[in-house]
């Protein structure tokens, strides 16, 4: 065999050798971190660089061992396979710089703005009135997390082979606002252990009951985020949908209680890699690992996670500040607004809304407006409220009870007597809930707060009408009334206030807070007067009272 032959078949057989060990290598890689096999996809073109440099590193080092030649010898750099596989990693790079590039609201400003659709809308007109305060899911993940693990701490059998989801999901179950968490394998050897039996429940928290509540299933859950090998989550959803892009999976139940993953798919409005956003999402039933691929117009009802906060507050972002063009959200502002950096939930109408203040990028600590984003759907409403933004509603809710050193949650909207009102649930240092607050967005100092929603809101409406927010006939309007004829009024000392108590002909008795309404030294017997109350009880509490 000839110099030459011999250096031919050796060189084939670094080829070889090079081909075999990329594969392994990109067959093992591929498996364990499955990434999307798609144009839109940054982490896409990066295998074929990836590969391209896997196999030229091989290839020198084949010929470095088989043919003896150094590698600054120029019979290394000739070969075609090796030429090819540069030029593969080139272009990888090439796209990744010019796609990311052309992908920038630099270039692409107008696309970014538009990728939300905002609506303006009167907050009277799109948010009810709330008559009873008593129905607001007003808990944090944080909190949902501490009942939940109450709840997992009492089933002994269970707690030394699962562990419950830090992550839980804000759904509307069946008209009810819920938290629900799955169980989650506490570890590989728990998992090896228990994988063929499957995971058997979930945690079902009442955020407005504050109770948890673990479900068991007949059918167990045998995909899931902290599964391995083939019934890993998202390992089993990329196999079945390799060219997809897929965000950050939800687990809900839907109607029947019946356990799923909602996967929303992604796709890039500006360019191959920039403006990020929903086209669909798959729906995997977490028990049997069967996916079905839905465009956003077809998603069940019950599904409520499909654009998660971050990805709403991202593109709020662009509408607010690029709508004026990429020059002036760098150098004028001129209209500029951003969302605030928190947001919480509110459930309406069967959907969950994600909801967060706006303000200026000027950061003046108040907002200018506030967004509610359907959660499914994307459908974004903005009204032009100005007030306190959150943070500072918050620090007005914990300077009520600073001696206790309670702690505010993230607050909801809601809707008082015509009035935006922020409510919000105070914490103690282990994260349980211990008092309600009510602050008014417009007027940030008209605080009220009380250890349930009904007495916080009771409050509320009494200083709204005592800062002049509310007229006296609006504040009557809302509340019970009765005509009673006066049999006699007594003037008591309590814990050094003054207390007025009104007995009826009938032999009701009504009372109210003589600080409260000086107007009651006018009150005779035998006065014919119209009380106004909350409730009916055997001493009713007025608010305030008519004479005829």
């Amino acid at each position: 065999m000839s110099k030459k032959q011999k250096r031919i078949k050796i060189s084939r057989k670094s080829v070889i050798v090079s081909i075999a060990i990329t594969s392994v290598l990109f067959a093992l890689w591929y498996y364990l971190f499955f990434p999307a096999f798609s144009l839109i996809s940054a982490q896409f073109w990066l295998v074929p660089f990836g590969v391209s440099m896997c196999y030229c590193a091989c290839y020198l080092a084949g010929r470095s061992i088989f043919d003896k030649v150094v590698w600054a010898d120029n019979k290394m750099w000739k070969s075609i396979s090796f030429r090819v596989s540069m030029t593969v990693a080139g272009i990888s790079i090439c796209v990744l710089l010019i796609g990311g590039l052309v992908s920038t609201s630099m270039f692409r400003s107008g696309t970014y703005a538009g990728v939300m659709k905002v609506q303006e809308s009167e907050f009277t007109d799109e948010i009810p009135e709330t008559e009873n305060v008593s129905d607001i899911a007003l808990m944090d993940s944080e909190s949902a997390a501490i009942i939940g693990k109450r709840a997992m701490g009492e089933l002994t059998e269970l707690v030394s082979q699962f562990e419950v989801s830090e992550q839980y999901s804000q759904i509307d179950y069946n008209g009810k606002p819920m938290k629900v968490a799955p169980l989650e394998y506490a570890g590989f050897f728990k998992w090896m252990n228990n994988n063929s039996e499957g995971i058997p429940g979930y945690i079902l928290v009442d955020p407005i009951e504050n109770t948890a509540k673990y479900v068991e299933l007949e059918k167990t859950i045998k995909y899931s985020p902290s599964s391995f090998f083939g019934k890993n989550l998202y390992r089993h959803l990329q196999m079945q949908y390799p060219t997809k892009l897929f965000g950050d999976c939800y687990f809900e139940i839907d109607n029947e209680g019946l356990p799923y993953w909602v996967c929303p798919v992604m796709c890039h409005e500006a360019g191959p890699f920039g403006a990020e956003n929903v086209k669909g999402c798959v729906i995997m039933d977490a028990s049997t690992g069967a996916c079905n691929y839905y465009e956003m117009k077809d998603i069940p009802v019950w599904v409520d996670i499909v654009y998660n906060g971050e990805l709403i507050q991202k593109q709020y972002n662009w509408y607010g500040e690029l709508s004026g063009g990429y020059i002036n959200s760098i150098v004028g502002n001129k209209g500029c607004k951003i969302a605030t950096d928190d947001y919480g939930y509110k459930v309406m109408d069967g959907d969950v809304w994600i909801y967060t203040g706006v303000t200026s990028v000027n950061g003046d600590q108040s907002n200018i407006g506030f967004i509610l984003v359907n959660s499914r759907t994307g459908e974004c409403k903005y009204f032009h409220i100005s007030g306190a933004e959150e943070h500072s509603a918050m620090a007005a809710a914990e300077g009520e009870v600073q001696n206790l050193r309670y702690t505010a949650s993230f607050p909801s909207l809601i809707n008082i007597s015509g009035e935006p009102t922020y409510i919000m649930v105070l914490k103690d240092d282990g994260g349980l809930v211990k008092q309600y607050a009510m602050v008014n967005v417009r007027k940030y100092n008209v605080v009220a707060t009380a250890t349930t929603q009904k007495e916080a809101l009771k409050t509320y409406k009494k200083l709204l009408g005592s800062n002049g927010l509310l007229s006296k006939k609006e504040i009557e309007s809302e509340l019970k009334s009765e005509l009673i004829t006066v049999r006699n009024i007594r003037f008591i000392q309590v814990e050094n206030e003054t207390y007025v108590y009104i007995t009826s002909q009938k032999g009701e008795v009504f009372k109210q807070n003589f600080d409260e309404n000086e107007e009651l030294i006018t009150i005779s017997e035998n006065d014919k007067i119209t009380v106004y109350y909350d409730e009916k009880s055997e001493i009713t509490i007025i608010n305030s009272f008519s004479k005829e």
